[in-house]
Protein backbone atom coordinates (compact mmCIF):
# COMPACT_ATOMS: atom_id res chain seq x y z
CA UNK A 1 0.00 0.00 0.00
CA UNK A 2 1.12 3.77 -0.25
CA UNK A 3 1.58 4.82 3.36
CA UNK A 4 1.77 1.03 5.41
CA UNK A 5 4.76 -1.73 5.34
CA UNK A 6 3.72 -4.54 7.64
CA UNK A 7 2.53 -2.71 10.70
CA UNK A 8 4.78 -0.20 10.51
CA UNK A 9 3.23 3.44 9.87
CA UNK A 10 5.22 5.39 7.10
CA UNK A 11 5.03 8.77 5.41
CA UNK A 12 2.63 9.34 2.76
CA UNK A 13 3.82 8.21 -0.61
CA UNK A 14 3.36 10.97 -3.07
CA UNK A 15 2.27 10.76 -6.75
CA UNK A 16 2.32 13.10 -9.40
CA UNK A 17 -0.66 12.55 -11.62
CA UNK A 18 0.04 15.14 -14.93
CA UNK A 19 -3.33 15.71 -16.54
CA UNK A 20 -5.04 14.86 -13.31
CA UNK A 21 -8.07 16.61 -14.22
CA UNK A 22 -9.10 15.09 -17.34
CA UNK A 23 -11.55 12.12 -17.82
CA UNK A 24 -9.00 9.48 -17.27
CA UNK A 25 -6.76 10.90 -14.52
CA UNK A 26 -9.60 11.83 -12.29
CA UNK A 27 -10.43 7.93 -12.11
CA UNK A 28 -6.34 7.60 -11.67
CA UNK A 29 -6.70 10.22 -8.89
CA UNK A 30 -9.33 8.64 -6.92
CA UNK A 31 -7.35 4.95 -7.58
CA UNK A 32 -4.48 6.56 -5.75
CA UNK A 33 -6.22 8.29 -2.96
CA UNK A 34 -8.52 4.44 -2.43
CA UNK A 35 -5.08 2.72 -2.06
CA UNK A 36 -3.20 5.06 0.61
CA UNK A 37 -1.19 7.18 -2.24
CA UNK A 38 -1.20 11.16 -1.56
CA UNK A 39 -1.66 12.91 -5.14
CA UNK A 40 0.03 16.18 -6.41
CA UNK A 41 -2.76 17.22 -9.24
CA UNK A 42 -0.52 18.76 -11.87
CA UNK A 43 -1.27 20.04 -15.73
CA UNK A 44 -1.45 22.85 -17.67
CA UNK A 45 -4.70 24.55 -16.67
CA UNK A 46 -4.12 26.12 -13.53
CA UNK A 47 -7.96 27.07 -12.60
CA UNK A 48 -8.83 23.16 -12.85
CA UNK A 49 -5.92 21.90 -10.66
CA UNK A 50 -7.13 24.31 -8.24
CA UNK A 51 -10.95 23.56 -8.52
CA UNK A 52 -10.45 19.78 -8.21
CA UNK A 53 -7.69 20.13 -4.75
CA UNK A 54 -10.39 22.19 -3.87
CA UNK A 55 -12.59 19.22 -3.81
CA UNK A 56 -9.98 16.35 -3.22
CA UNK A 57 -8.62 16.65 0.33
CA UNK A 58 -4.98 16.25 0.94
CA UNK A 59 -3.86 16.68 -2.72
CA UNK A 60 -1.80 19.76 -3.87
CA UNK A 61 -2.31 21.46 -7.03
CA UNK A 62 0.92 21.86 -9.37
CA UNK A 63 0.50 23.90 -12.44
CA UNK A 64 3.13 23.05 -15.33
CA UNK A 65 3.34 23.18 -18.61
CA UNK A 66 5.39 20.74 -21.02
CA UNK A 67 7.20 23.78 -22.62
CA UNK A 68 8.42 25.03 -19.00
CA UNK A 69 10.57 22.32 -17.64
CA UNK A 70 11.19 24.29 -14.28
CA UNK A 71 7.30 23.86 -13.75
CA UNK A 72 7.34 20.16 -14.48
CA UNK A 73 10.39 19.84 -12.01
CA UNK A 74 8.51 21.15 -9.16
CA UNK A 75 5.65 19.54 -10.33
CA UNK A 76 7.56 16.45 -9.60
CA UNK A 77 9.69 17.61 -6.71
CA UNK A 78 8.86 15.10 -3.46
CA UNK A 79 7.35 12.84 -5.63
CA UNK A 80 7.81 9.24 -5.70
CA UNK A 81 6.74 8.63 -9.29
CA UNK A 82 4.77 10.26 -11.67
CA UNK A 83 1.58 9.33 -13.69
CA UNK A 84 0.59 10.66 -17.45
CA UNK A 85 -2.64 11.31 -18.50
CA UNK A 86 -2.11 14.14 -20.27
CA UNK A 87 -2.57 12.93 -24.24
CA UNK A 88 -1.85 13.99 -26.64
CA UNK A 89 1.12 12.07 -25.89
CA UNK A 90 2.88 12.64 -28.85
CA UNK A 91 3.27 16.32 -27.47
CA UNK A 92 3.47 15.72 -23.42
CA UNK A 93 5.22 12.08 -23.00
CA UNK A 94 9.06 12.81 -23.71
CA UNK A 95 8.87 16.15 -21.67
CA UNK A 96 7.23 14.60 -18.93
CA UNK A 97 9.86 11.50 -19.23
CA UNK A 98 12.87 14.00 -19.49
CA UNK A 99 11.18 15.52 -15.81
CA UNK A 100 11.17 11.92 -14.01
CA UNK A 101 14.88 11.54 -15.51
CA UNK A 102 15.96 14.53 -13.72
CA UNK A 103 14.00 13.68 -10.64
CA UNK A 104 15.32 9.96 -10.50
CA UNK A 105 11.50 9.10 -10.12
CA UNK A 106 9.54 5.95 -12.26
CA UNK A 107 7.10 7.36 -15.03
CA UNK A 108 4.14 5.80 -16.00
CA UNK A 109 1.78 6.31 -18.53
CA UNK A 110 -2.02 5.48 -20.40
CA UNK A 111 -1.10 6.35 -24.21
CA UNK A 112 -2.69 4.60 -26.46
CA UNK A 113 -1.38 6.55 -29.50
CA UNK A 114 0.67 4.21 -31.49
CA UNK A 115 3.05 6.73 -32.59
CA UNK A 116 3.71 8.32 -29.21
CA UNK A 117 4.43 4.52 -27.60
CA UNK A 118 7.19 3.91 -30.26
CA UNK A 119 8.90 6.99 -29.96
CA UNK A 120 8.80 6.61 -26.30
CA UNK A 121 10.84 2.62 -27.04
CA UNK A 122 13.23 4.53 -29.78
CA UNK A 123 13.82 8.10 -28.05
CA UNK A 124 14.10 6.73 -24.45
CA UNK A 125 15.41 3.05 -24.21
CA UNK A 126 19.56 3.73 -23.97
CA UNK A 127 19.42 6.50 -21.56
CA UNK A 128 16.78 4.74 -19.05
CA UNK A 129 18.34 1.60 -18.97
CA UNK A 130 21.44 2.96 -18.40
CA UNK A 131 20.38 5.44 -15.76
CA UNK A 132 18.53 2.31 -14.27
CA UNK A 133 14.96 4.31 -14.99
CA UNK A 134 12.18 2.11 -15.04
CA UNK A 135 9.34 3.89 -17.82
CA UNK A 136 6.17 2.18 -18.74
CA UNK A 137 4.75 3.37 -21.91
CA UNK A 138 0.84 2.52 -22.19
CA UNK A 139 0.19 1.25 -18.76
CA UNK A 140 -3.66 1.48 -19.72
CA UNK A 141 -6.55 -0.36 -21.46
CA UNK A 142 -5.22 -0.23 -24.75
CA UNK A 143 -1.32 -1.42 -25.22
CA UNK A 144 -1.27 -2.44 -21.53
CA UNK A 145 -4.01 -4.92 -21.14
CA UNK A 146 -3.77 -6.59 -24.22
CA UNK A 147 0.20 -6.80 -23.30
CA UNK A 148 -0.64 -8.30 -20.37
CA UNK A 149 -3.17 -11.25 -21.72
CA UNK A 150 -0.96 -12.06 -24.82
CA UNK A 151 2.09 -12.62 -22.30
CA UNK A 152 -0.43 -14.61 -19.63
CA UNK A 153 -1.19 -16.56 -22.85
CA UNK A 154 2.19 -17.39 -24.15
CA UNK A 155 3.30 -19.28 -20.40
CA UNK A 156 6.07 -21.13 -21.02
CA UNK A 157 6.07 -20.68 -24.76
CA UNK A 158 9.53 -18.41 -25.90
CA UNK A 159 8.20 -17.52 -29.92
CA UNK A 160 4.95 -17.75 -31.06
CA UNK A 161 3.72 -17.09 -35.00
CA UNK A 162 1.09 -15.02 -34.24
CA UNK A 163 -0.71 -12.90 -31.37
CA UNK A 164 -4.23 -11.32 -31.57
CA UNK A 165 -6.01 -9.28 -29.52
CA UNK A 166 -9.90 -9.14 -30.06
CA UNK A 167 -11.48 -6.22 -28.41
CA UNK A 168 -15.62 -6.73 -27.62
CA UNK A 169 -16.42 -3.59 -26.56
CA UNK A 170 -20.87 -3.12 -26.35
CA UNK A 171 -19.58 0.67 -27.72
CA UNK A 172 -17.26 3.21 -27.10
CA UNK A 173 -18.15 7.07 -26.28
CA UNK A 174 -14.61 8.85 -26.76
CA UNK A 175 -13.53 11.85 -25.23
CA UNK A 176 -12.58 14.61 -26.45
CA UNK A 177 -8.85 13.57 -25.31
CA UNK A 178 -9.52 10.73 -27.38
CA UNK A 179 -10.63 11.85 -30.49
CA UNK A 180 -7.63 15.11 -30.25
CA UNK A 181 -4.69 12.51 -29.73
CA UNK A 182 -6.75 10.00 -32.57
CA UNK A 183 -6.32 13.52 -34.74
CA UNK A 184 -2.59 13.60 -34.21
CA UNK A 185 -2.51 10.47 -35.08
CA UNK A 186 -3.98 10.44 -38.24
CA UNK A 187 -1.97 13.63 -39.13
CA UNK A 188 1.62 11.87 -38.53
CA UNK A 189 1.02 9.09 -40.66
CA UNK A 190 -0.81 11.39 -43.25
CA UNK A 191 -4.15 9.45 -43.17
CA UNK A 192 -2.67 5.78 -43.73
CA UNK A 193 -3.42 2.90 -41.58
CA UNK A 194 -0.62 0.66 -39.85
CA UNK A 195 -0.22 -3.12 -38.89
CA UNK A 196 2.93 -4.76 -37.15
CA UNK A 197 3.47 -7.75 -39.95
CA UNK A 198 6.78 -9.37 -40.56
CA UNK A 199 8.46 -8.05 -37.29
CA UNK A 200 7.68 -4.57 -38.00
CA UNK A 201 5.02 -1.75 -38.19
CA UNK A 202 4.09 -1.15 -41.78
CA UNK A 203 2.07 1.61 -43.08
CA UNK A 204 -0.63 0.77 -45.36
CA UNK A 205 -3.77 2.10 -47.56
CA UNK A 206 -5.62 -1.33 -47.77
CA UNK A 207 -9.05 -0.77 -46.66
CA UNK A 208 -9.95 -2.78 -43.51
CA UNK A 209 -12.08 -6.33 -43.62
CA UNK A 210 -15.07 -7.44 -41.49
CA UNK A 211 -15.07 -10.34 -39.98
CA UNK A 212 -16.72 -12.51 -37.26
CA UNK A 213 -14.93 -13.04 -34.51
CA UNK A 214 -15.85 -16.28 -31.38
CA UNK A 215 -16.04 -14.03 -28.15
CA UNK A 216 -16.57 -16.27 -25.76
CA UNK A 217 -19.58 -16.07 -23.73
CA UNK A 218 -21.14 -13.76 -21.78
CA UNK A 219 -20.41 -11.36 -25.19
CA UNK A 220 -20.47 -14.28 -27.70
CA UNK A 221 -19.94 -14.20 -31.33
CA UNK A 222 -19.53 -10.58 -33.04
CA UNK A 223 -18.78 -9.18 -36.36
CA UNK A 224 -14.94 -6.91 -35.70
CA UNK A 225 -13.05 -4.76 -37.53
CA UNK A 226 -9.86 -6.38 -38.77
CA UNK A 227 -6.62 -4.94 -38.05
CA UNK A 228 -8.44 -2.18 -36.61
CA UNK A 229 -4.91 -1.53 -34.81
CA UNK A 230 -3.82 -0.42 -31.36
CA UNK A 231 -1.15 0.28 -29.43
CA UNK A 232 -0.81 -3.59 -28.77
CA UNK A 233 1.23 -3.68 -31.86
CA UNK A 234 4.03 -1.68 -30.02
CA UNK A 235 4.24 -2.97 -26.88
CA UNK A 236 3.35 -7.18 -27.41
CA UNK A 237 6.77 -7.14 -29.77
CA UNK A 238 8.75 -5.13 -27.80
CA UNK A 239 9.85 -8.27 -25.72
CA UNK A 240 7.77 -11.11 -27.19
CA UNK A 241 9.04 -12.76 -30.27
CA UNK A 242 5.72 -12.57 -32.33
CA UNK A 243 6.13 -11.34 -36.28
CA UNK A 244 2.49 -10.64 -36.57
CA UNK A 245 0.27 -8.95 -34.05
CA UNK A 246 -3.29 -8.26 -34.91
CA UNK A 247 -5.80 -6.37 -32.94
CA UNK A 248 -9.73 -6.36 -33.92
CA UNK A 249 -12.58 -4.02 -32.57
CA UNK A 250 -16.13 -4.77 -32.84
CA UNK A 251 -18.09 -2.85 -35.23
CA UNK A 252 -20.26 -0.88 -33.15
CA UNK A 253 -17.17 0.41 -30.99
CA UNK A 254 -15.45 1.06 -34.29
CA UNK A 255 -18.62 2.76 -35.38
CA UNK A 256 -19.35 4.46 -32.22
CA UNK A 257 -15.39 6.58 -32.72
CA UNK A 258 -16.05 7.39 -36.02
CA UNK A 259 -19.24 9.16 -35.77
CA UNK A 260 -18.54 12.58 -34.78
CA UNK A 261 -21.24 12.64 -33.14
CA UNK A 262 -20.76 10.16 -30.65
CA UNK A 263 -21.11 11.80 -27.05
CA UNK A 264 -18.56 12.03 -24.51
CA UNK A 265 -19.07 8.92 -21.77
CA UNK A 266 -21.64 9.41 -19.36
CA UNK A 267 -21.39 8.12 -15.58
CA UNK A 268 -23.83 6.16 -14.40
CA UNK A 269 -22.71 5.12 -10.85
CA UNK A 270 -21.06 6.67 -7.89
CA UNK A 271 -17.42 6.18 -9.16
CA UNK A 272 -18.29 8.08 -12.52
CA UNK A 273 -17.84 4.92 -14.43
CA UNK A 274 -20.12 4.72 -17.87
CA UNK A 275 -22.35 1.64 -18.32
CA UNK A 276 -20.03 0.13 -21.02
CA UNK A 277 -18.60 -3.20 -20.98
CA UNK A 278 -15.34 -4.99 -22.54
CA UNK A 279 -14.15 -8.26 -23.41
CA UNK A 280 -10.80 -8.64 -24.42
CA UNK A 281 -9.37 -11.82 -25.73
CA UNK A 282 -5.77 -12.41 -26.40
CA UNK A 283 -5.17 -15.72 -28.37
CA UNK A 284 -1.46 -16.44 -29.11
CA UNK A 285 -0.90 -18.97 -31.96
CA UNK A 286 2.03 -21.40 -32.62
CA UNK A 287 2.14 -23.76 -35.87
CA UNK A 288 -1.48 -25.43 -35.22
CA UNK A 289 -1.59 -24.59 -31.16
CA UNK A 290 -3.39 -22.00 -29.37
CA UNK A 291 -3.46 -20.07 -26.08
CA UNK A 292 -6.27 -17.29 -24.87
CA UNK A 293 -6.67 -15.25 -21.85
CA UNK A 294 -9.77 -13.29 -21.18
CA UNK A 295 -10.55 -10.36 -19.27
CA UNK A 296 -13.77 -8.88 -18.77
CA UNK A 297 -14.94 -5.73 -16.99
CA UNK A 298 -16.53 -1.71 -17.29
CA UNK A 299 -15.71 1.30 -18.95
CA UNK A 300 -12.41 1.21 -20.57
CA UNK A 301 -11.20 5.11 -19.14
CA UNK A 302 -12.62 4.41 -15.83
CA UNK A 303 -10.48 0.70 -15.67
CA UNK A 304 -7.30 2.44 -16.91
CA UNK A 305 -6.66 3.75 -13.33
CA UNK A 306 -6.52 0.62 -11.47
CA UNK A 307 -3.79 -0.63 -14.52
CA UNK A 308 -1.51 2.30 -14.24
CA UNK A 309 -1.77 2.76 -10.35
CA UNK A 310 -1.29 -1.28 -9.78
CA UNK A 311 1.84 -0.77 -11.76
CA UNK A 312 3.30 2.10 -9.94
CA UNK A 313 2.96 0.36 -6.44
CA UNK A 314 4.77 -2.81 -8.19
CA UNK A 315 7.86 -0.41 -9.49
CA UNK A 316 7.88 1.38 -5.76
CA UNK A 317 7.81 -2.01 -3.85
CA UNK A 318 10.11 -3.63 -6.48
CA UNK A 319 8.05 -6.16 -7.70
CA UNK A 320 9.49 -5.91 -11.57
CA UNK A 321 11.39 -7.50 -13.98
CA UNK A 322 12.93 -4.84 -15.65
CA UNK A 323 14.35 -1.77 -15.99
CA UNK A 324 14.27 0.99 -18.99
CA UNK A 325 11.64 1.54 -21.43
CA UNK A 326 9.19 -1.64 -20.12
CA UNK A 327 5.56 -2.87 -21.59
CA UNK A 328 3.57 -4.49 -18.61
CA UNK A 329 4.18 -7.90 -19.74
CA UNK A 330 7.79 -7.12 -19.60
CA UNK A 331 8.07 -5.87 -16.57
CA UNK A 332 5.34 -7.48 -14.60
CA UNK A 333 4.38 -10.82 -13.62
CA UNK A 334 1.37 -11.28 -16.21
CA UNK A 335 -1.03 -13.28 -14.91
CA UNK A 336 -0.04 -12.41 -11.55
CA UNK A 337 -0.95 -8.89 -12.49
CA UNK A 338 -3.91 -9.44 -13.67
CA UNK A 339 -5.49 -11.65 -11.18
CA UNK A 340 -4.59 -8.82 -8.84
CA UNK A 341 -6.91 -6.24 -10.81
CA UNK A 342 -9.92 -7.84 -9.35
CA UNK A 343 -12.80 -6.88 -9.35
CA UNK A 344 -11.89 -4.04 -11.68
CA UNK A 345 -11.04 -6.97 -13.92
CA UNK A 346 -11.79 -10.27 -14.14
CA UNK A 347 -9.13 -12.52 -15.83
CA UNK A 348 -9.30 -15.75 -16.89
CA UNK A 349 -6.65 -17.79 -18.73
CA UNK A 350 -8.25 -20.30 -21.01
CA UNK A 351 -6.41 -23.93 -21.73
CA UNK A 352 -4.18 -24.32 -24.37
CA UNK A 353 -6.38 -26.16 -27.80
CA UNK A 354 -5.83 -26.62 -31.23
CA UNK A 355 -6.23 -24.16 -33.53
CA UNK A 356 -9.89 -23.50 -34.72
Amino acid sequence: MGTETGTAQTAPVLVTVYGAYGHTGRFVVAELRDRGFVPILAGRDADKLHAMAASTPGAEARPASIDDPASLDRALAGAAAVINCAGPFALTAAPVIEAALRAGIPYVDVAAEIEANADTFTHFADRAREAGAVIVPAMAFYGGLGDLLATAAMGDWTTADEATVAYGLSGWHPTPGTRTAGEVSRERRSGRRVRYTNGRLEYHDTEPTLLKWPFPAPMGPREVIGDFTMADVVTIPSHLSIPEVRTHMTTEAAGDLSSPDTPAPTATDETGRSDQTFLVEAVVRSGGDERRAVATGQDIYAVTAPLAVEATDRILTGRTHATGVASAGQIFDAADFLGALEPHIIFEGLRPGPES
